[in-house]
């Protein structure tokens, strides 16, 4: 079985920003270098058949290339406590498309379409309990913002969890044209 994504990797100057921000709360799992990434689209556990359905579908999505820029940091919250802290992206709309792009190209190959409401971003950690408030640290950033950098093609990955956490690997790269 194989548990992929469609992503989208931030060149090496907005990798060193992002990770630049990294550290300052107790108890947060953060993501390496090697994890930051733009999740596009979750598609989960899927046999070798799928995988390469899923591959040749995506081969056929085509969107033009667009620019993106960091644009702040923000929690996403469970009942009213922060589970998850990432980097925003501006605009988000290419980002929409491409996801709805994407999404479609899967659902013709049997893929489940994406029921969750879209939020482009970039995960930088997850708040388990007992992590450390964030505040301090979403003040201490001053808004993040970076600017604007080309995104000119969109990624495969395999996910492998391991007991130190999820391993990535480039399955395909996808020229946006």
């Amino acid at each position: 079985m194989h548990r992929l994504f469609v992503a989208i990797r931030p060149p090496r100057p907005i990798l060193d920003r992002l990770l630049a921000l990294i550290g300052g709360v107790a108890g947060a799992r953060w993501q390496n270098e090697e994890q930051l990434h733009l999740t596009l689209r979750f598609i989960g556990e899927v046999d070798r058949h799928m995988a390469q359905d899923v591959h040749a579908a995506l081969g056929g999505v085509h969107h033009p290339p667009f620019d993106m820029a960091l644009n702040g940091l923000g929690t996403f919250d469970r009942r009213g406590e922060p589970v998850t802290l990432w980097a925003g992206v501006s605009p988000q709309e290419p980002f929409k498309t491409l996801h709805k792009k994407v999404d479609q190209a899967l659902a013709r190959v049997g893929v489940e379409p994406d029921q969750r409401a879209y939020v482009p971003h970039i995960t930088l950690a997850r708040l388990g309990r007992g992590a450390g408030p964030v505040g301090g640290l979403l003040e201490a950033s001053g808004g993040v913002t970076t600017p604007a950098f080309p995104v000119t093609d969109f990624l495969l990955i395999e996910s492998r969890l391991t007991p130190d956490g999820a391993v990535y690997t480039e399955v395909e790269r996808y020229p946006l044209a």
